[in-house]
């Protein structure tokens, strides 16, 4: 079948820094020259997913819900290094937020159920127009960036991310923000089955259990990406 955005390079990196046996004199090198054919600025885009007040922020929502809002933090920098990286290279960036629409306008009968019982979670949060839908302080858009909102886990449902990417030649997307488990991963394999290559820097992101945490980015590893870090993505951008 003809990929949408015609031939791909292969997602063959692999972060794990540890080496199968049977590859143990593969040259490093050659993981981190696949990595820079993925990452190219010109054909990469970072999605800043669900980094919002309510989400993230002391006293409101997730945390009143119950959510460890310390993980969220702990990711926060390390997006806010990407972000940099991103502006300076001329990497494509999407903040992504949720986007609750009043009185569940958004909300079908099956969504709002499974959302009244979802763990350390809320319906009602980011509701559209309140501050708590806001992107953090120290993630903000500046101009020229996009902004989606999204009325699902994933970025790519009903919304115009995909269409923007593709006006943009962009062939992969680097996936972080909240939480790792529930949008990060969702729109992570949307992204994949559209023909994006994936990657997951795993101190980009963040859930509340640190498990689901892990096992989300097993998936990343086993069907539908790579997990590099932070500094090897940056080294890529910066070279």
């Amino acid at each position: 079948m003809h990929s949408p955005h015609g031939a791909r390079p292969a997602t063959s990196y692999d972060s794990s820094h540890s080496l199968p046996e049977n590859e143990e004199e593969q040259p490093i090198r050659e993981m981190m020259d696949s990595l820079a054919e993925l990452a190219r600025p010109a054909r990469t885009a970072l999605l800043i997913v669900d980094m919002q007040k309510d989400f993230c922020t002391p006293g409101f929502g997730a945390e009143r819900a119950g959510r460890d809002l310390g993980p969220a933090n702990r990711a926060m920098p390390q997006i806010a290094r990407l972000l940099e990286g991103a502006r300076a290279s001329g990497v494509t960036v999407a903040h992504v937020g949720f986007w609750t629409l009043p009185d569940h306008g958004s909300d079908s009968d099956t969504w709002l159920q499974k959302r009244r019982g979802a763990t350390v979670s809320a319906p009602d949060l980011c509701i559209a127009g309140s501050e708590g839908a806001e992107f953090v302080d120290a993630l903000a858009p500046v101009k020229g960036e996009l902004e989606i909102r999204k009325h699902r886990y994933s970025a790519f449902t009903a919304t115009s991310l995909d269409l923007l990417l593709r006006a943009r030649d962009v062939r992969t997307i680097v996936v972080t923000g909240v939480s790792t488990n529930v949008c990060v991963e969702t729109t992570f394999r949307a992204g994949f089955e559209l023909g994006y290559a994936v990657l997951v820097p795993p101190q980009a992101c963040a859930s509340w259990h640190e498990r689901l945490h892990e096992a989300a980015l097993e998936n990343v590893r086993h069907r539908f990406g790579a997990t590099p870090s932070v500094d090897e993505i940056l080294a890529v951008w910066n070279s």
